[in-house]
């Protein structure tokens, strides 16, 4: 009777609460040893089956995160490892009975959640807050670790990232931070996060923590004051048989925005969902939810991206326009034109408030700002409101076009005229604009003359050249046919290899020495057989054999004892193929994985000075300035003599003489990218800064990774590593046993010089000249401080 009556007053009790808010008390215990799969088992639901802990669909695959079960979708709320990749099928999750919450997957372990020790029993409340236990000890809660969500009940301390899309849950361009000094601050993520940089704030100066009660009131609380964002009356309004879950999330287009969840008690089905309060009203006031050179603009309520005239956007798809745009034409000459008018035009846009950061202002009037940034060689953009006018260089950042702005811009575009796409965009062709192509008709009338009687004599010439060629063209291929396959050493000339010749001496491309991601090498013998070489067959596909030319032109001019010789070439229809002087030695890879060829001290160092020299030249002293983009140790070659060589620079971006970065994709290999690679920015020679820095620490430690994709973390590892022996002056544990004298003060410049490289700021890098200086004992090196990414472990 007693236990009846137990049972009687718990189902009386959830009658009368099923109006209320939900109970945090509530929850599913998930003993060890249970386990979740895609397929079979793919969650672990709280007691009302509101939320639950497990796998969704992501692309084509599964993540794992917290989802509130909303109908027809269900709505994320948290994602474990919210960068990885998706899972496959095949991978589970399984609370282990060692009290650990693993990820089993087909490349191994890993653990989804950071805990302070193992756990005994794991819970899934009605909250939506996922609990791992050491007894009654809470070891882990996903409510301290969020993502871009907090749940009612939940505090948040440090900051909220915003995923890239509604689908899909990887980290997106916008942070929500709650900042010492009290305020919370909206900024996008890739700033500098200054104040010309934030877009919303909640104006508070003693706030600790954000908090969502679970009747829905959004305040900042802190040092006993509390400071009210939004205070809620749904639950007011609410019947007996439904329930409300509230959720913050800082949305993919920076917009944080309060919703509210209506669910019927019984089914928990959706009855009705609500968007009860946002930051911004108008969602291009969020900094940078276009890209550089776009401007932002309202189409039905939702942000739309549009490229400034004569710029093109990076990604064309619907999510993709929201990364940037790039300028259509390039600027080989720059400064060194002097009729700028015929190359150059002004177009005008009117509308249109930006980020502001100029290098001349002036009070002139709109015409002579027009023609000033025209005439100014260093112009690209100039804005004029109020009589002044801004002169400023690209990229165009934080750009929102709206009519209530009374502000022209004026856009510096190649001489071709711009025609907009979509007859709505408020672009207007400029006088300069028409004087252009004035000018240009009278030298176009002149250049027909010219062309004409040009014609004529080509004509006649190339007759002559047809005949000419008819009778040398069998003495040619006599003196072809008995060519020497050698080259001359001393001189910079590329031999152009057929491919039948390139088959011969390779005996049919049969045996590879290496394969790469660039493609597979072949070992080949050439002047009879006495000359050894290395013929690299590429993957990477060029847009015809002018590109291809233009880099091998590039890498010809390129001479130095530390860069891997370029020999000759061959252009085979889609093939291409390079030939280079053969490396017996190896690589560093080779060296460095292998205990017993582990180069000495001595060694050590001189493979660091000669990898530094090589560097050098391709950044400063080559006729064209080169950025290798994937220093690492395969790329690093060994000759007979043991000199190390750089190889594959020929393949990476080029830097313009009058240019110092350039934007590109993502290139080189993960573990030795530098940061800037990830946030689709400028960059410029300090990402090969960045990986001489992981390169140098590799050397001095004789440690590398085989597998070619580097895992980031494992980096970090070695960095931290680094970083605590030296500041615990513990440096002869980085070294190991050697038979010879190590040089003490030589190993801690190595050191300090490796963690100034790996440093996440770009100009907190030195330059390879200083890095040279400095290994050498030249100029004094700087304590370097420790790495950003380790203030993240």
């Amino acid at each position: 009777m007693a236990f009846m009556l137990l049972i009687i007053v718990r189902v009386f009790f959830l009658m009368v609460t099923a109006g209320s808010l939900i109970d945090e008390s509530v929850s599913y215990n998930i003993s060890l040893g249970s386990s979740l799969t895609p397929d079979k088992n793919p969650s672990w639901f709280s007691p009302s089956g509101l939320f639950a802990f497990g796998f969704y669909r992501q692309d084509d695959g599964f993540q794992v995160g917290i989802s509130l079960t909303s109908k027809p979708n269900i709505t994320v709320v948290w994602t474990a490892n919210r960068d990885d990749p998706p899972l496959s099928s095949n991978s589970s999750i399984e609370l282990t009975v060692d009290g650990w919450l693993l990820l089993h997957t087909t490349d191994g372990e890993k653990n989804i959640t950071t805990q302070m020790s193992s756990a005994t029993s794991g819970s899934m409340f009605d909250s939506g807050n996922f609990v791992l236990y050491n007894q009654s000890i809470v070891v882990w809660e996903s409510f301290a670790n969020p993502c871009d969500t907090i749940l009612g009940g939940q505090k948040l301390e440090d900051r909220l990232v915003s995923s890239v899309s509604d689908s899909h849950h990887s980290s997106g361009r916008f942070e929500l931070i709650m900042q010492y000094d009290g305020n919370l601050v909206a900024y996008p993520k890739s700033s500098l996060k200054g104040v010309d940089d934030s877009y919303w704030s909640s104006n508070t100066f003693f706030g600790v923590t954000l908090n969502l009660s679970r009747n829905g009131s959004l305040y900042v609380a802190g040092h006993g004051t509390l400071h009210s964002i939004f205070s809620s009356r749904t639950s007011l309004r609410l019947s007996n048989n439904k329930t409300v879950v509230y959720r913050a999330t800082l949305n993919p287009h920076g917009n944080f925005i309060l919703y509210s969840h209506i669910f019927t008690t019984l089914s928990s089905s959706l009855t009705g969902m609500k968007n009860e309060w946002a930051a911004l009203q108008d969602v291009c006031s969020a900094k940078g939810v276009c890209g550089i050179n776009s401007y932002c603009s309202i189409t039905a309520g939702n942000p739309e991206c549009q490229c400034f005239p004569g710029f093109l956007f990076f990604n064309s798809t619907v999510d993709g326009k929201f990364l940037g745009c790039y300028r259509n034409f390039t600027d080989e000459e720059a400064c060194s034109r002097r009729e700028v008018k015929l190359f150059y035009n002004i177009t005008v846009v009117d509308n249109i408030e930006l980020g502001i950061y100029p290098y001349s202002v002036m009070n002139i009037s709109k015409k002579a700002c027009s023609k000033s940034c025209l005439d100014d060689c260093n112009c690209w953009v100039a804005v004029y409101a109020n009589g002044m006018c801004k002169m400023l260089k690209v990229p165009i950042i934080y750009a929102v076009h709206s009519k209530s702005n009374l502000i022209t811009v004026f856009i510096k575009t190649s001489s071709l005229i711009y025609q907009a796409k979509d007859p709505k965009t408020p672009l207007l062709a400029s006088t300069e604009t028409i004087s252009v192509v004035v000018e240009r008709k009278k030298l176009v009338a002149i250049l027909a003359i010219t062309l004409a009687f040009l014609a004529i004599l080509c004509t006649v010439l190339a007759l002559y050249s047809f005949f000419f060629y008819r009778m040398h063209a069998h003495r040619y291929r006599t003196m072809s046919e008995n060519a020497d396959y050698g080259l001359i050493s001393d001189h910079f000339t590329l031999r152009s290899f057929t491919f039948d010749e390139l088959l011969k001496v390779t005996n049919g491309f049969m045996e590879p020495v290496s394969r790469s991601s660039i493609g597979e090498v072949y070992k080949g013998f050439i002047s009879d057989g006495k000359k050894a070489v290395a013929v690299k067959k590429l993957h990477r596909m060029f847009e015809g054999e002018g590109g291809f030319r233009a880099e091998i032109t590039a890498i010809a001019q390129t001479h130095h004892r530390n860069l891997v010789r370029l020999l000759g070439f061959c252009i085979h229809g889609a093939t291409k193929l390079l030939v280079y002087e053969f490396m017996s030695n190896g690589s560093l890879a080779d060296l460095l994985c292998n205990s017993e060829t582990q180069p000495g001290w001595k060694e050590r160092v001189r493979v660091a000075l000669d990898v530094a020299k090589g560097i050098l030249y391709l950044h400063e002293e080559c006729e064209t300035r080169i950025i290798h983009c994937n220093v690492k140790p395969h790329n690093i070659l060994f000759d007979e003599s043991w000199t190390a060589k750089i190889s594959d620079f020929g393949v990476s971006k080029l830097l313009r003489p009058n240019l110092s970065g350039t934007l590109t994709g993502v290139r080189g290999t993960r573990g030795y990218q530098a940061p800037e690679w990830q946030k689709n920015t400028l960059i410029s020679t300090k990402v090969d800064i960045y990986s001489f820095g992981v390169l140098l620490l590799e050397i001095l430690c004789c440690t590398s990774d085989i597998e070619i994709d580097v895992s980031s973390d494992e980096k970090i590892l070695l960095f931290t590593w680094v970083y605590n022996c030296f500041v615990t002056k513990k440096l002869n544990r980085l070294i190991g046993d050697l038979d010879e004298e190590v040089d003490i003060n030589m190993c801690e410049k190595m050191v300090k010089v490796g963690l100034l490289c790996i440093q996440d700021d770009p100009d907190a890098r030195p330059s390879i000249k200083d890095v040279i200086l400095m290994l050498e004992g030249t100029t004094d090196i700087p304590t370097p401080p420790s790495p950003t990414s380790l203030s993240l472990i």
